[in-house]
């Protein structure tokens, strides 16, 4: 359960309650709905690829592990390098929605005025509310992984509980011509909706993360993490379902949050809308929470296999976590509320298109490994033949496609694309520097990739 709950906290997270309106207008109702559940088929495949190769190879490190041996040293850096950006930006997207939603509940809380980015004002307030949550969960995720796990499990079932509240409650007392037109924007209005679906459904990835630490059968590990998608998939299209159904368009164009607006519209009370954004605010911490646990593992996994300094492999004396890997992650964050309200759509698209080139990998790693190791042990198998691992490459290289210059939903100049090069950047100076350290030593540089790791927890 605590690995369920990890994996379904982490994909639902908060952006239902803060982009379910942008999503209907962008595409329509049953557009937005056929957006996501064309992303859940590209997570479910990929998904299929991780739970098999996660069975198989139950170590920290996930991805990096599966390319390694899958594919080589370099595309492993890749994958892992591109994970880490999209677990980081998701941390940080948290850090600038906890005060987003803090403002939907007190709307003049905004004092202390700093300055402006891209139209947008940002005070001293709205900041710092960011940045004590930040601490909040980084000092919760230094403790060890049984607070983690605990905070995670409570809060995962409140949003479970306030989201099936809404879902049921609006097909009861809704009135569904509110979802008329039922598509906005044609094919380009889906695909601005799909490029955002790997984004919101990244977090099952974070099981792979974490295997080494999980007291269950390797072949169970792939079965949660099917089942956890699955929910996720399911969850996301209720939530648009029921707010393009509760809400006429007039007042889901004017609304901040239309979520907890269409939550009040079914129940008749302003308090209704208060209780979902208590279930949002869990789903900040959720994820928030999730994603330092899989962001840390992985820069944790890339400091054991040479690949960044040593620095980051640093692990806590008594409980064992990448102590070093949480307090960089943590700092990110606590830096994001300086940027303000625009960081959180940045985020979402330059940490979407890094994700995907992960999945991509994975999925690359999935069919070499089926062709060079056919007798490994895979205690969970993705099917008989190689047609998974295929389906979710070729998902991959569509997916990749939508971020690129020309394309209707392409990265944004220049903020979406520095936040993409620039983690670059420094990702391949790091590496550079590695190798020319091992270069000047006895060991080479692929000896020390296959050197063992140290257990984390």
């Amino acid at each position: 359960m605590d690995i369920l709950f990890l994996a379904f906290g982490a994909m639902i997270g908060w952006g239902w309650v803060v982009l379910s309106g942008n999503w209907i207008g962008s595409a329509g109702t049953l557009g937005a709905m056929i957006a996501f559940v064309i992303g859940g088929v590209l997570v479910i495949f990929v998904g299929l690829t991780y739970a098999e190769l996660a069975s198989a190879m139950p170590t920290t490190g996930g991805a990096l592990i599966y390319v390694l041996r899958g594919v080589g040293p370099k595309a492993a850096f890749v994958a892992s390098w591109a994970l880490a950006l999209g677990y980081i930006s998701v941390v940080a997207f948290e850090a600038v929605a906890l005060p987003t939603v803090v403002e939907y509940i007190f709307p003049n809380y905004k004092v202390g005025y700093m300055y402006t980015i891209t139209g947008y004002d940002v005070y001293l307030s709205w900041v710092l509310v960011g940045v004590a949550g930040s601490i909040f969960v980084t000092i919760i995720n230094y403790l060890g992984m049984k607070s983690a796990a605990i905070l995670q499990m409570v809060l995962t079932i409140v949003i479970a509980l306030i989201g099936l509240m809404l879902i049921f409650g609006s097909a009861i007392t809704s009135d569904f011509s509110n979802a008329e037109p039922l598509f906005v924007g044609g094919t380009a209005g889906v695909i601005a909706v799909l490029v955002m679906t790997p984004f919101m459904f990244v977090g099952f990835d974070v099981i792979p993360q974490t295997a080494e630490e999980m007291n269950v059968p390797p072949k169970s590990i792939g079965k949660i993490l099917i089942t956890s998608v699955g929910f996720a998939v399911f969850f996301y299209v209720a939530v648009i379902f029921a707010v393009g159904i509760s809400l006429d368009k007039g007042v889901l164009s004017s609304s901040v949050l239309p979520t907890a607006d269409a939550m009040a519209a079914v129940y008749g009370s302003s308090l209704f809308a208060t209780i979902l954004i208590l279930g949002g605010v869990a789903g900040i911490l959720t994820s928030w929470n999730a994603f330092i646990i899989g962001g840390s593992r992985v820069l944790y996994s890339m400091a054991e296999k040479k690949m960044i300094p040593a620095w980051f492999g640093k692990l806590h004396p008594k409980s064992n976590t990448p102590t070093n890997a949480i307090l960089f992650i943590g700092a990110l964050s606590t830096i994001a509320p300086l940027l303000g309200r625009p960081m959180l759509v940045w985020l979402v698209d330059a940490g979407g298109l890094a994700i995907v080139i992960a999945y991509f990998c994975v999925a690359l790693a999935f069919v070499k490994l089926r062709k060079n190791e056919p007798d490994m042990v895979r205690p969970f198998r993705a099917g008989k033949s190689n047609a998974v691992g295929w389906i979710a490459f070729i998902l991959s290289i569509g997916f990749i496609s939508l971020y690129l210059p020309g394309m209707p939903a392409a990265l944004i100049w220049p903020y979406e694309w520095l936040i993409f090069a620039g983690w670059w950047g420094i990702g391949f100076f790091l590496m550079f520097i590695m190798r020319a350290n091992y270069n000047r030593d006895t060991m080479t540089y692929t000896e020390a990739l296959n050197e063992p790791s140290e257990k984390v927890q």
